[in-house]
């Protein structure tokens, strides 16, 4: 209670302290938000952004549903996921949660 007291009376009055004291706490704590939790949130969509992209013909992926399968075409925002030799998804590339093995150079 004392603490919001002290939060509005005078900058010039004794032991109130001035309102910059009073942000700094507050700012500290927006900063480490942002270090702890929205820059590596950032930094793993832009990976994942990254491995959608690179996306081609013949990774083994796994899905966000747990599809394991191997990309049989790739178009614009879809893949098609070949599962079994007659059993083929289309899917959103989004969908992909990791690509598991790369298709050989040949």
């Amino acid at each position: 209670m004392s603490y919001l007291f002290f939060a509005f009376s005078n900058p010039g009055s004794e032991g109130g302290g001035g309102t910059l004291t009073m942000l700094i706490p507050l700012i500290a704590i927006f900063v480490i938000f942002y270090f702890v939790l929205l820059r590596p949130q950032q930094k793993k969509q832009k990976e994942h952004q990254k491995l959608v992209s690179n996306l081609s013909r013949g990774d083994m992926v796994i899905t966000n549903g747990g599809l394991y399968g191997k990309v049989f075409d790739v178009k614009e925002h879809i893949i098609v996921l070949k599962l079994t030799d007659d059993v083929k998804v289309e899917l959103v590339k989004n969908a992909v949660a990791t690509v598991v093995e790369k298709k050989k150079e040949e």
